[in-house]
């Protein structure tokens, strides 16, 4: 099962499925633990072909933009980021070991300490955001230098929470 993370017009939405195999058209997701069937008219077309799709069998005409930075409906265009929840890395790195907050949420706790080695994709932090713990990654090697950010609070996407040296 396939599990990302869709962030439209600002909020998020965790999305978990399998894809179908041809010429299988229809797809069961799970939206933030809701289960919906999502029907493509022609799944062999490419997606910025898909003008139609049913979800639970009400119809939605869409736009893809083909890098799936946004999509567009009757009520406009959309702002889109799709992230694998499943990379064993977060796709937004600094790259100098600053570990940093990849969408907003609550610290649920740190399954790490200062002065503790790690390795990259090494789960660091737990994240609650829409009541899903999502697990952030160590982007690189090192060891844990300090954490900025304490178990409780809320913090906002980009954040610092860790510096690993």
């Amino acid at each position: 099962m396939s599990k990302i993370l869709v962030m439209l017009d600002e909020k998020s939405y965790e999305v978990s499925f399998d894809l179908p195999t041809p010429p299988e058209n229809q797809l069961t997701v799970q939206v933030n633990g809701e289960t919906l069937t999502v029907q493509i008219p022609d799944p062999s077309a490419t997606l910025n072909d898909h003008a139609w799709m049913f979800v639970d069998e009400r119809p939605y005409e869409l736009l893809f933009d083909p890098d799936l930075r946004w999509v567009a409906s009757h009520k406009g265009l959309h702002p889109v980021d799709v992230r694998d929840l499943e990379a064993m890395a977060p796709r937004h790195r600094s790259g100098d070991g600053r570990l940093k907050a990849p969408i907003p949420g609550l610290i649920a706790r740190y399954l790490v300490d200062v002065g503790d080695e790690v390795t990259a994709g090494q789960p660091v932090v737990i994240l609650e955001a829409m009541k899903m713990e999502n697990e952030v990654r160590s982007p690189t090697n090192g060891r844990i230098e300090a954490i900025h950010v304490a178990p409780g609070e809320t913090v906002a996407s980009n954040t610092l929470l860790v510096e690993i040296s």
